[in-house]
């Protein structure tokens, strides 16, 4: 059984003067261990299906489940990560940022809650700063401590949505790097949003490719993870999703 399986979802919310349909009859599954990306051009609705993932809107049609527990609202088992820097609490340090969402769970004793804590804050190495509170961090380092909290709950499933936008194209190959090494090491499953072709080769092993608004299904593509530079063979595929993405329009990517 698939870990999450989203079946016929569409999802739909009003603005001010209009109903406004996000995606229509989307599906797919993700198995446990994936790095599974969402890929679309700006307002496809990857974001929005992100957060119906996470529990915070409901389908207007379809059903989503993880497990065998249908989705009706958010859970410990699906932990979000946004772009923006300011998801942390500026008044707390990265310890006890980490430690928060494990003690207002009531997971673990303090003192379990820290030992858990400090470990997944060695695992994206920032035992240095482990004091530091997040005024002091740079973005990128920001971002770590986000991925070590939301990973210290141990969740069925990482929610990314696309969680090094905002950095620059150094720091945000190292976050990307870093990733990679921490899913070499604790192999958790991951649900990762991006419009970025080239960061949704670097990062997932299954993209999905959605459509302009609204979002529908476009192609699934499978085994990522096995193509490389050395060999072009990275670059080809990167064509061949921009392709599938854009065409018939008039415009490149």
């Amino acid at each position: 059984m698939a870990l999450l399986d989203v079946s016929g979802v569409t999802l739909r919310y009003k603005t001010s003067s209009a109903v406004v349909t996000a995606t229509e009859r989307v599906s797919f599954t993700v198995d446990k261990s994936d790095r599974f990306v969402l890929l679309g051009p700006s307002g496809c609705g990857k974001s929005t299906l992100l957060k119906a993932v996470g529990g915070y809107m409901s389908p207007s049609e379809g059903r989503m489940t993880i497990g065998d527990r249908e989705i009706r609202g958010p859970g410990a088992d699906r932990m979000m990560i946004f772009q923006e820097f300011d998801q942390l609490l500026p008044w707390k340090s990265v310890l006890a940022n980490v430690m928060f969402p494990l003690l207002t769970a009531r997971k673990l004793s303090r003192k379990d809650a820290e030992a858990r804590a400090r470990a997944y804050i060695e695992k994206v190495g920032l035992t240095r700063v482990v004091d530091a509170y997040p005024h002091t961090l740079s973005g990128g380092m920001k971002q770590r401590v986000a991925i070590a909290r939301g990973m210290a709950m141990e969740p069925d499933i990482l929610l990314m949505d696309e969680p090094f936008a905002a950095l620059d194209a150094l720091t945000r190959r190292t976050c990307q790097d870093e990733l990679l090494q921490l899913w070499g090491e604790t192999k958790f499953t991951v649900l990762f949003v991006t419009h970025s072709i080239a960061e949704a080769i670097r990062i997932g092993n299954r993209i999905l490719l959605l459509s302009p608004h609204p979002g529908r299904v476009k192609a699934e593509v499978v085994d990522v993870d096995k193509v490389s530079n050395e060999d072009g063979s990275a670059g080809r595929l990167e064509k061949e999703i921009h392709d599938l993405l854009f065409a018939g329009e008039a415009t490149g990517h």
